[in-house]
């Protein structure tokens, strides 16, 4: 039987726990990213070089990336084994914890440098916080919500990337117009900061209220059966790698230049317009804050999509868009102009959002119950090793090198024909019934019978 969709009223409080949790968590890893970018690397990584201060603020920043697959492996693991619930209110726990901690840290001008170490360690706990967030938070959505909308519920949690990026930006944003420079660093940054424990309370009252996901718990009994015969279960992390590591790398390809392009477009702007161009910081914060707006409005529009016409076209209609719109980008900023560069920021993420949207679900119909919290957090986590996590980095560097902006615009566009030659070579996965598992019923998971094809679905081949 195709998996079925819980009552409207139950799916829509699922939706908004995962929604809420997401927002908040992504609310503080971005704060941390939008602080790298316009406080760090003065209070905490002085230099005489304000590029080299960013640059040793970005790395920090990076540091939270390399936990994220730790915390992918874990959380997954105990995910697939004790359910999805649980391990979503101890992520929320974790990041906000950290979070609210990181504003009361004292600066390297109190205490030299315990200050970057402090925050270093701070950062570990949100990394491998967020590691195991996001796979949790989709399944939830993918695995309450029925076959044929199931990209529409499940890019809700996906919204709150930018609905925490906006929460974070307009926070800040706030802070730079009522506050002068010299307050802000004394004391204002510390404000968003100590402002996550109130946000955390308010998630975490939603997130327990939710249900356990139908699909795990059928998963659960039939393996809790299996084990009473005398069956021996391997360790979810094991059975990835044994059966579904394709299904990883599909991940990967498909996160790789959705994910550089998120962090140039919302974290490096912030240096560029500030340091290269050196333009007000309220400038870079507004631009954000308004195409975040958009981006959050239009993740589910792209997810509904996904959903008539399969989740690669609409994924190859960001990867491709926004490959050729990275030279835009920066042309676009190069004006000077604030309404130029919210324009070129805003066309930017409704590029990515193509990407996004479709993502919670594509990635989730890729494996098997048994398996799925870690194969998603897995795959989607070391993707933002090799992409997000560098992204700043190598995006400052090449500014730093070349003082253009051409070079960077080239990485982008590169980022994204990875995505887009991973997604044409993809299968498609619209439709799969995610209560089915494909390895024990024999079809493979990459077999003909694994989904509906593209054209008994009615979505238009492209190949793969």
């Amino acid at each position: 039987m195709p998996t079925t969709a819980q009552p409207p009223r139950a799916l829509v409080r699922i939706v908004a726990a995962s929604l809420v949790g997401t927002t908040i968590e992504w609310y503080d890893f971005f704060l941390y990213g939008s602080a790298a970018a316009l406080v760090f690397n003065t209070l905490f990584f002085p230099s005489s070089d304000p590029l080299v201060g960013t640059l040793l603020s970005f790395l920090t920043y990076a540091v939270g990336f390399a936990a994220r697959p730790l915390g992918g492996v874990v959380f997954g693991h105990f995910g697939d084994r004790v359910g999805r619930k649980r391990l979503l209110v101890i992520s929320l726990l974790m990041m906000g914890g950290a979070t609210f901690a990181m504003g009361l840290l004292p600066t390297h001008a109190s205490i030299g440098v315990g200050a970057p170490v402090l925050l270093t360690v701070l950062r570990l706990v949100q990394g491998f916080a967020l590691g195991g967030e996001w796979g949790g938070a989709v399944l939830l959505v993918s695995e309450h919500g029925g076959d044929k909308s199931r990209g529409f519920w499940a890019s809700w949690p996906q919204a709150g990337a930018p609905g925490g990026n906006l929460l974070a930006t307009g926070v800040l944003a706030l802070l730079a117009a009522v506050q002068s420079d010299e307050a802000f660093l004394a004391w204002g940054w510390r404000v968003p900061f100590l402002l996550s424990g109130v946000l955390v309370m308010i998630g975490l009252w939603i997130r327990i209220s939710v249900t356990e996901s139908p699909v795990f718990l059928a998963a659960q009994r039939k393996a809790e059966a299996a084990a009473a015969e005398g069956a021996e279960e391997k360790p979810p992390v094991v059975e990835v790698f044994r059966r579904s590591w394709r299904e990883v790398v599909t991940a990967i390809g498909t996160r790789f230049g959705e994910n550089i392009s998120y962090y140039i477009l919302t974290a490096f702007v912030l240096v560029y317009v500030t340091v290269h161009l050196e333009l007000p910081k309220s400038d870079a914060l507004n631009a954000v804050l308004i195409g975040s707006a958009f981006h959050f409005v239009t993740i589910p529009l792209w997810g509904a999509l996904s959903d008539r016409v399969g989740r690669r076209p609409v994924t190859l209609i960001g990867a491709l868009g926004m490959a050729g719109w990275a030279f835009a980008f920066f042309a676009l900023i190069d004006s000077r102009s604030f309404p130029v560069i919210t324009l070129a920021v805003t066309v930017g993420l409704l590029f990515h959002g193509a990407m996004y949207g479709p993502q919670a679900a594509f990635i989730s119909e890729l494996f098997d119950t048994k398996v799925r919290y870690s194969g998603a957090s897995m795959g989607s986590q070391l993707a933002s090793i090799v992409g997000g996590a560098l992204a700043p980095i190598i995006a400052v560097e090449l500014l730093k090198d070349y003082e253009s902006a051409l070079p960077v615009a080239l990485y982008m566009s590169c980022a994204a024909l990875v995505t887009a030659v991973t997604v044409r070579f993809a299968r498609e996965t619209r439709g799969r019934d995610l209560s089915r598992d494909e390895a024990v019923d024999g079809a493979g998971a990459r077999g003909a019978d694994a989904c509906p094809s593209a054209e008994r679905q009615g979505s238009v081949p492209l190949g793969g």
